[in-house]
């Protein structure tokens, strides 16, 4: 799902395509209201966001005169399909008058994620995050500028999205700038509620799977599928996240397993850092069986993007264990020709749905 795409899309040159072919637009100051803060902290204020907006692509500033629906669509579809290889895989499975949903709820979420993560100072992501939530008001309120924000009011009107989900994920991503540890499971998959499960019910929105006999259930198993990605993601990236000084390996888990901080620094994977390792995917392989009957309870079309991303996610899994869990000398990454296998697997489920993953499947999805 998309949630997978913006996570798994990690290391993606990211900006190529934006600088060189999105279009550039006179930008307005975004001020805080006169009133708020001292004169002396709007200009700090202003200053953060300037800074900010300068360690990104030109066509992420919000231009003082919003484009089209045309031009906002073109905008999110570039966005999406020169960003993440796979979500062009994945939107050619859904019907064409969807991709334009998913291309803006995609976009949404990849900028709000840079915003977060490419800037590389603390101040001016959490300036910026205001500036992006500021701007998610202005578009359910009817004047959005940015032409994410364009083509999500539509996909918003035309798909019946509540505002929530959206706030939740620039929760998350506030928190990444304050919150570099967790002490639990629990406290972890807290954070996913915020980072990834949010996606999840975006997608549900988007293709129509939210009836009032079934969402509640639908979310349930969504999330457990959301959250299982987010964890695959965090396992195969512990020494990508580790360089930003975050570590999302549960601290009580690493005390029981006599693991360290320095143990991962040293990038050596010691025989307790494996066993580690064994404990986080043995649950995170039980979090994808968890959401995987949402595979037989909607369309076949979204049915076939869920089992390719679970595949994807328990082959994640599957590749870590094939390093015997060392995800700290090496990054393990799935093939070009494991990925083409999979996404055949799951084709072959929406003809034939006996392939299609299922509870018991976990264990050998790919």
């Amino acid at each position: 799902m998309i949630a997978a795409a913006v996570q798994l899309a990690k290391g993606v040159p990211k900006h190529a395509v934006l600088e060189n072919e999105l279009p550039t637009n006179e930008v307005l100051r975004n001020e805080l209201p006169n009133d708020a803060v001292p004169n002396s902290a709007l200009i700090d204020q202003d200053e953060l966001i300037e800074r900010g907006w300068s360690a990104l692509p030109p066509g992420y500033r919000i231009p003082a005169v919003a484009p089209t629906l045309q031009e906002a669509r073109a905008y999110c579809r570039i966005l999406a399909e020169s960003h993440y290889e796979n979500f062009h895989v994945a939107s050619f499975f859904l019907p064409k008058a969807l991709r334009p949903h998913f291309h803006a709820i995609y976009a949404y979420c990849r900028v709000s994620d840079d915003l977060g993560d490419e800037v590389g100072d603390t101040a001016q992501a959490l300036a910026l995050l205001g500036v992006w939530g500021r701007e998610l008001d202005a578009c359910y309120e009817g004047h959005a500028r940015h032409p994410v924000f364009v083509a999500l009011a539509e996909t918003i009107r035309a798909c019946n999205i509540p505002k929530e989900p959206f706030a939740d994920l620039l929760t998350a991503f506030r928190q990444d700038q304050t919150v570099t540890r967790y002490e639990s499971m629990p406290d972890v998959l807290e954070y996913c509620r915020y980072s990834a499960n949010p996606v999840g019910r975006l997608v549900l929105y988007a293709c129509g799977e939210v009836p009032p006999d079934k969402i509640d259930e639908n979310f349930r198993l969504s999330d457990a599928t959301c959250s299982a990605l987010q964890l695959a993601n965090f396992w195969q990236d512990v020494r990508v996240d580790f360089a930003k000084d975050r570590v999302y390996l549960p601290q009580n888990d690493m005390r029981r397993f006599g693991v360290s901080d320095e143990t991962i620094a040293l990038g050596v994977a010691t025989a307790e850092f494996r066993a580690l390792l064994r404990h986080e995917i043995a649950f995170t392989r039980s979090l994808f069986e968890q959401g995987l009957p949402l595979i037989g309870r909607v369309q076949r079309d979204l049915a076939l993007d869920l089992d390719l991303f679970s595949r994807g996610g328990l082959e994640i899994l599957n590749a870590i264990e094939r390093r015997d869990y060392d995800v700290l000398s090496a990054r393990p990454a799935i093939s070009k020709s494991t990925k083409l296998a999979l996404a055949l697997r799951a084709l072959g489920g929406k003809a034939l749905p006996f392939l299609r993953l299922g509870p018991q499947s976990a264990g050998n999805a790919a």
